[in-house]
């Protein structure tokens, strides 16, 4: 495991940059205080809820002009005052830190419970973030069987070549993995709900059987959202999220997150994040610092439609299989139910059809709007998509066909629109089949 030695804490305080180093104490003084309030204390109630946060959590109005919003700050390089006074202001250079891109961070560590956040260009590269910050060659991580079919590429095409060890188990039962570690495992990477079949890890105990092993365990947590569930709320040391889906929610940008539990895995996450230099950039980190906001207001609105289609699918003639975490039919509905807050399962929902594979393909290809068949999933617009050719494209045809992704595996993320246009729609399109 990354043990928190004396040894290894200065080296990490050695490498990390000293605008990293500044960060990382301004993160360490705040971290006791009001989120909302940051700086502002008097003027604010105390405990406010998460869907207040996610409006004003760590946005202060400008000092000099009093602009509600926090300013994009695109600029590469920042003036120092004096040799002696280097980083007093906190910023150098904008591959290692951001005024932007900071808040941004500060604001995602907050709503996800952790101690900091890096903030890079997309999902994957959250992803690549983490295993390059915590294996080397060598090194075994136990990791879900399924998963986004980059996560699974990226381990098998990348570092398996580079000396690094994958074991892929089903984690829907805990004593798989157990079962999987080895004397060389240092890391535990779940994901739940998984992409794109759903099933629900037990964050509990695979923690527990991570610190038990003194191993990290990270979760993938992009379709549950923070407004769903917060893994480290579950003993989990590291939460990957894709800012993608529903931080952004808009299908305007790109972007992840990295977050760390507490403050000696946030230091190596940002020298990594530094080493790489794949910072968000300053406009994306505006953007999702206002679609943010909205995301309680989304994925209330989602969930709650994505279990009305839900219900309709699965009592539908030519429906063979509907699956949501929030049906009565799903396997593990029990835990989902005690491990999602709020009665809430996430807008993401899948099924199959009579007719097998052919006429999955003719329902996607003729389906009518207001469903639109692409990629990505977490938006407003609703979006239906074939995860054999496009998002799980990558994985070993055998391998995915395992985890139960057939050529016309139906994927559906659920927009905000009506519902019952939605599913209007589906049955147009299920009647012709």
């Amino acid at each position: 495991m990354f043990s928190a030695t004396s040894t290894s804490r200065r080296f990490l305080l050695s490498s990390l940059s000293s605008s990293s180093r500044v960060v990382a104490a301004a993160l360490k003084r705040n971290a006791g205080r009001s989120f909302s309030s940051k700086g502002d204390d008097d003027n604010w109630i105390p405990d406010v809820s998460l869907d207040t946060d996610l409006v004003h959590g760590g946005v202060c109005p400008d000092e000099k002009t009093g602009g509600i919003l926090t300013p994009i700050h695109l600029s590469t390089t920042f003036v120092q005052e004096s040799v002696d006074k280097y980083l007093e202001r906190g910023y150098s250079y904008s591959r290692t830190n951001n005024p932007t891109v900071t808040m941004l961070e500060q604001k995602v560590a907050k709503i996800e419970n952790g101690f900091g956040a890096i903030c890079v260009g997309t999902g994957m590269s959250a992803t690549a973030s983490c295993i390059n910050a915590f294996m080397k060659a060598g090194d075994h991580c136990v990791i879900t069987d399924c998963s986004y079919g980059g996560t699974n590429r990226i381990c098998r095409e990348q570092f398996m070549p580079f000396g690094m060890e994958f074991s892929f188990v089903d984690f829907s039962n805990p004593q798989n993995v157990a079962d999987a570690i080895k004397p060389n495992t240092k890391l535990i990477f779940s994901e739940s709900p998984t992409n794109p079949t759903l099933n629900i890890a037990d964050l509990e105990a695979i923690s527990d059987i991570a610190k038990s092993n003194n191993l990290l365990h990270v979760c993938d947590s992009t379709f549950a959202t923070p407004y769903i569930m917060r893994p480290l709320d579950h003993g989990v040391d590291l939460t990957i999220q894709s800012l993608t889906k529903y931080y952004d929610g808009h299908n305007m940008g790109v972007g992840g997150a990295l977050i760390s539990a507490n403050e000696e895995l946030y230091e190596r996450t940002k020298l990594v994040q530094n080493m790489h230099g794949n910072i968000m950039s300053p406009f994306t980190a505006y953007m999702m610092l206002q679609t943010m906001k909205t995301m309680g207001l989304r994925v209330t609105r989602q969930s709650e439609s994505a279990m009305q289609i839900a219900t309709f699918l699965e009592s539908h003639l030519n429906v063979e299989k509907a699956v949501y975490p929030g049906l009565d039919s799903h396997p593990q509905k029990a835990l989902a139910d005690k491990q999602h807050r709020n009665g809430l399962h996430g807008g993401m929902a899948y099924f199959d059809v009579v007719g097998g594979d052919t006429a999955a393909i003719k329902l996607m290809d003729n389906i009518k709007r207001p469903w639109t068949l692409c990629e990505n999933l977490g938006a407003t617009e609703s979006i239906i998509t074939a995860c054999a050719v496009m998002t799980h494209a990558n994985m070993i045809r055998e391998d995915r066909l395992k985890v139960g992704i057939t050529d016309g595996f139906i994927r559906i993320s659920v927009g905000i629109e009506d519902p019952n246009d939605l599913i209007r729609s589906l049955d147009e399109a299920l009647n012709q089949l």
